[in-house]
Order: structure tokens, then sequence, then C-alpha cells
């Protein structure tokens, strides 16, 4: 069972090992092409030393970057390699802004980085081809297995196998009592009580249980069975089957953590990540934006109608607690109904207000909210209070979007459900797609978000009233 682990010991030794030499080549040849020399002195050690130290670690979280199997696509290992040198470069970069530390030429930065990465990704595709022609090759036989269970799990397990080690893996066949799909009939060997004798007569290795873990007589009879013949029986978990939900499964080195719903954001590596872009990119807008931007907005509120140029309501953020949600005033004052929602042609929004609301203006100031740590640039949208305590009696996962910051804009308000939730289902769609973010989080998606937005108030929303 070896090869199915995640990633081996002498892997997790020896690779950071090349690479640590890698990067110090990578370091020299830098040092040559924008300081002439081969050598570098004076401070230049003590960074390579840094910016090894900080590779090391970071890629030790990363599992993947290890993996030399073929249970790993060479476009995934590519993608493991280059978001950790990603997350490298941002925490060396910020650690520089905070100590000072400018000593250190731009161009002779760059050029490490670059080639550091190159020589890194090189490396890791020679060792990992060599590893797969030659060492693993001779090494091991070819395995002719079974799948027991046509389910969920049975066929990612074939599809899985399939695509990343059809040379060392020969698919014979599922094996289930259970509706068989149409497009899986060809594949299906036979029944359950017809598996036994199928193994003996064609010279099976493995046998895959893929049916939920309740089947304990049935785990037990065929696990007896592999070892009276010399077969090897592995259990892939049907855990849908087994509690009805969709399960997910994490390790801790190489302990198994199962959860019910998937969380990137329960990470620590993705939060520091979304907090430091969250930081970086609320500071941008403050420092270069708000300067021109504001002056102008708060003349035309003040010019438009009476009253304070900012608004400020209690909101529910993170695990429900309240935080000062900070807006720019849309509505006429003293009107005492700040707690119910904004409806079209609502006789509370000024003229200036209205066209604040369409162009998502008024939100401009939460990205103080964002500098503070209330809220998130891009997330589930901080609900009033009142409708907390409605909507949580209604929506049974409505409390579930409240597990990360709220965000200034968020998956469900690009996808068209904002602004008034009175009609039957708006609400629920809308936590729907909440979910859906959390559920799916990736620097990517946040990137897709925010730009959809700007695109959003570039046009303008029908439904922001």
């Amino acid at each position: 069972m070896e090869r199915y682990r995640h990633y081996s010991d002498a892997s997790r030794i020896v690779l950071p090992v090349v690479d640590v030499l890698l990067i110090l080549g990578a370091f020299r040849v830098a040092g040559f092409i924008t300081l002439g020399n081969w050598s570098f002195g004076g401070l230049f050690p003590a960074l390579y030393a840094v910016f090894a130290l900080l590779w090391w670690i970071l890629s030790g979280h990363y599992a993947n970057v290890y993996r030399v199997d073929k249970l790993i696509t060479y476009p995934e290992k590519l993608l493991y390699v280059v978001r950790t040198f990603l997350l490298h470069a941002v925490l060396l970069l910020t650690g520089a802004v905070l100590l000072q530390q400018y000593w250190v030429p731009a161009r002779f930065l760059v050029s490490a980085y670059t080639l550091s990465v190159l020589a890194v990704v090189a490396g890791r595709f020679v060792i990992t081809f060599s590893y797969r022609r030659y060492v693993q090759y001779l090494a091991r036989p070819i395995s002719r297995y079974v799948i027991v269970g046509v389910g969920e799990s049975g066929q990612s397990l074939y599809r899985f196998l399939m695509s990343h080690d059809p040379d060392g893996n020969q698919f014979a066949g599922f094996f289930a009592d259970e509706p068989i799909p149409g497009g899986l009939r060809p594949l299906v060997r036979g029944r359950l009580d017809e598996l036994k004798a199928y193994c003996q007569q064609s010279q099976i290795d493995e046998i895959y249980f893929s049916l939920p873990l309740d089947r304990h007589a049935l785990i037990e009879d065929l696990s007896r069975f592999a070892d009276e013949h010399f077969l090897s029986f592995r259990i892939v978990p049907d855990f849908s089957g087994t509690v009805r939900k969709d399960v997910n499964v994490y390790f801790y080195d190489h302990l198994p953590i199962l959860t019910i719903r998937h969380a990137p954001l329960g990470i620590r590596t993705n939060q520091v990540l979304k907090r430091l872009f969250d930081i970086a990119f609320s500071g941008a807008v403050i420092l270069l934006v708000f300067p021109f931007i504001l002056p102008v907005l708060a003349l035309l509120i003040k010019l438009d109608s009476p009253g304070p140029v900012f608004f400020k309501q209690l909101r529910p953020g993170k695990r429900n607690q309240l935080f000062p949600c900070y807006k720019l005033r849309t509505m006429r004052q003293g009107h005492g109904r700040s707690e119910l929602q904004a409806t079209k042609n609502d006789v509370r929004v000024t003229r200036v207000g209205a066209y604040l609301r369409k162009y998502n203006l008024d939100e401009l100031p939460q990205f103080f909210n964002v500098l503070l740590g209330h809220m998130s640039v891009v997330g589930p949208r901080p609900n009033m209070i009142s409708q907390l305590e409605e909507y949580s009696k209604h929506i049974s996962q409505y409390q579930l979007r409240h597990a990360v910051p709220p965000g200034i804009t968020g998956y469900a308000q690009v996808n068209g459900y904002r602004g008034e939730t009175r009609e039957a289902g708006t609400m629920e769609k809308r936590v729907e797609y909440d979910l859906k973010y959390m559920e799916n989080w990736s620097f990517g998606l946040d990137m897709k978000i925010i730009g959809q937005t700007v695109w959003n108030m570039v046009r303008g929303e029908k439904n922001a009233y």
C-alpha cells in the first residue's frame, strides 16, 4: 500500500534539498545577470537563507508539491508549485515592506524569482518523469482490480485511476446488486455473489469496496476472502451513502479527517492569503480612489438633502458578531425605518441616493470595514439584524453563511440576487449562492467576482434600489 500514500517520507526530505540547491543556483545566475558577479556577498546570503527557508516551510504545507507518483498529473503538479511560489512572493515582499528592507535591487529580485521558479519546475518534472518511467515502472508489476459498487465513490475511483494511472492498473470490471447506470452496463461483470468466482478465474490482484460502510457483514466476508486468496482488499468509503451527506477528507500528515462540508476558508493558509489581499486591495482603494471620488460624492449628498454624508448601522458579521457597517447616506433623515429593506421607488431614497445605489457607490466606505477586519472584499453580504432573526427561523442553512466574514460584494450579488427579498425563494437562492461560494472558494473565484462587480457598476444594476 506504500504507493497509495500521499507522498513518501523520502520525497519530503530529498526533494526540498534539491529545491534549495536549485534556488542557490538561481540566485548565483541572477547575481551574474544583474550584478555582473557569480558570487554575491554582503546581505545577499542572508536573503538567500530567508528565501530558501520560507520555500521549505511553505512547500511542506502543500503535500502535493512533492508527489512524484502517477496519481497526480503534470498540470496539477505545475499548479501546486506555481501557487506555492505566488504565496511565497506575497509573504516575502510583505515582510520586506513591513521591515522596510529596500536594499535588494528590484532587477535582482525579479530575476531570482523567475529563475527559481523555472529551476524548481524543471527539476520537479525531470525527477517525476524519471521516477515514473524507470523506477516505478520497473519496480512493480501491473495490477488488475475490480470495484464493488457502482455508486458515486466507485465511479469516481474508476475515473481517477483510468485517467491518472492506466499503465499500472488494469480495470477488470464492476460488481454490484444496485441499479446500474446505462453508460456503465458494459463495464459490469456481474452481481456480488459472482465476485469471488470471477476473482479466482481471472487472476485479480485487488478488490476495491466502494459501498456504504454500514455493510459490515459484506466487508468482513470479502476481507476474509481476500486474505485467503492473497488479494489486496481496499475500502473506498461511500460516506454519502452512509451519512446521507457529502463528505470531504483532509489529511493531517497521514491521518484522515472527515468533514461533512467542504470549507477551504477554514484552512489557515487560505485565511492568511485572503486577509493579505483584503488589506492590500482596500488600502489601494482608500489611498488611490477615495481622495478623488469621496469629496465629490459627499458634496452631492449634502447638496441633495440635509443630513450627514455617512450612514452607520450595526450588522451581524462573522459568527453573528455585530460590527458598525459604514455606507454613504442614500435616504432622507428622520424616516425612522432604518431596519426596513429598500423597495422599488422607495420614498425614503434621495435622488442622489438612487444613483449611488444603482452603481454600488454607497458601499465604498465599507473598504474601511475591510481594513479594520470587520469585512472582506468578497463574501456573503451582511444583512440587517432583523433579517438575521427572521431568516434564521425559516431557512435551515442561513446561519452557515455567517461562518466567514461578510463581503462588500458576493457570489449571490453578481449572479443577480441582490436588492429586495420580498419574492418567495429569493433569500433561499441568495443563501444557496453564498454557501456555494464558501464551499468552492479560491483566489481565482474572488478575482472573478470582483471583475463582475466592476462590470455591474459600470452598466448599473436594475435590482439595486
